[in-house]
């Protein structure tokens, strides 16, 4: 490749990093540096993107990465993730049942009365998409009434540790197909193994699980207009915290070491012959991802859908095709291999200027 060595640009590297550290803190005398709480709580949507795409769950690493990368959420998503391969691997999790998730949000589009019932929570979805222009000169003491009041007016009532599925009643009724245990008890390790097509749906829904949001979007999308034939309904949309348990060392009882906050979509799709009795089920998406972005694990949901058929029948269109989808969704490879445009290729250029001035020095000989 016609790459070349940057020589004598030191202090101008420097000054560049310099420069960069300057815009960070360029707010006067009374400006404050952002804490890590701060940037986890307030700036809640954005942490859990970087949790996300970061493919590690460490909140205060997460918010140090926003920090450091001025909000630049690919930047972020690229540190988290580097520091998390300097990590040895202590153990593995056995798999989690997402039904023992502590809710905060759980909704369905499919039924208007489900099991426990529909729990808003927080979302921005019930509001007008306005500017509030009261927050400019929000200042300290009315920023933690909002705290005080809400547990003031909050009613008391007695919530439940979990919910049931909703999916668990289609499937009490026949109306899905059973879970394939081969598939659930042995998943693919995307960071331990390569993808080599084709793949098992594990390995697909893990590339998906830490691809970045915009990307999964706008493929899920495509196939929403057209480019495809999915059409979903959303069974069940959770966020909340899923308890994490781990065997005991002495005991091997597993005990729980610490919860995560997860979004988890489930969508119901067409129906179609079940592979083994020929009775007509309906198919199924599924999408979970760390943090609260319902965005992602939807899209995730329908893009898995859609390559469910794909790898069925053969891709019919881009959000079909496993290798398209798989190998186009991770921000982090996307950004470096953009970002590497701006290496020096001045090798490469000058042989595109000789080949055009050859070229024209032929054609005006003709």
């Amino acid at each position: 490749m016609g790459y070349v060595a940057i020589k004598g640009g030191g202090r101008a590297i420097d000054g560049a990093a310099d420069a960069l550290e300057y815009l960070r803190a360029r707010q006067g005398d009374e400006g404050q540096p952002l804490n890590s709480d701060t940037i986890e709580k307030q700036l809640h949507f954005l942490h859990s993107r970087i949790l996300s795409e970061g493919g590690l769950y460490h909140p205060k690493l997460a918010s140090l990465a926003i920090k450091q990368s001025l909000g630049d959420t690919l930047e972020a998503s690229f540190a988290l993730r580097a520091y998390r391969s300097t990590q040895p691997r202590l153990m593995e999790t056995p798999l989690h049942d997402s039904s023992e998730m502590r809710l905060i949000r759980r909704i369905s589009a499919s039924f208007k009365d489900i099991p426990g019932g529909q729990a808003l929570g927080p979302t921005t979805d019930y509001a007008l998409r306005l500017l509030r222009m009261e927050l400019l000169n929000e200042d300290p003491d009315s920023f933690k009434a909002i705290c005080q009041n809400w547990f003031k007016d909050l009613p008391e009532q007695e919530v439940p540790d979990s919910f049931p599925k909703v999916l668990d009643s289609l499937r009490a009724e026949g109306l899905l197909p059973p879970i394939n245990q081969a598939a659930v008890e042995n998943p693919f390790d995307i960071t331990r193994e390569p993808l080599i097509f084709p793949v098992p749906r594990s390995a697909a829904l893990a590339t998906m699980a830490r691809g970045e949001t915009g990307s999964l979007l706008a493929i899920a999308y495509s196939n929403m207009r057209g480019y495809g034939d999915v059409h979903p309904t959303v069974a069940e949309l959770r966020v909340g915290y899923l308890p994490i348990k781990l065997p005991h060392p002495i005991s091997g009882e597993l005990i729980e070491a610490g919860e995560v906050l997860v979004t988890e979509c489930e969508v119901v799709a067409m129906y179609e012959d079940d592979e083994n009795e020929g009775t007509p089920t309906f198919t199924l998406g599924y999408g979970a991802c760390f943090g609260h972005n319902e965005v992602k694990a939807i899209a995730m949901a329908i893009l898995d859908r859609s390559l469910q058929k794909g790898m069925q029948d053969g891709p019919s269109n881009p959000s079909e095709d496993p290798e398209f989808v798989l190998l186009h969704v991770d921000g982090i490879d996307s950004m470096g291999f953009a970002s590497h445009y701006k290496m020096p290729h001045y090798v490469t250029f000058q042989s595109d200027m000789d080949r055009l001035r050859n070229t024209q020095a032929k054609t005006g000989e003709e």
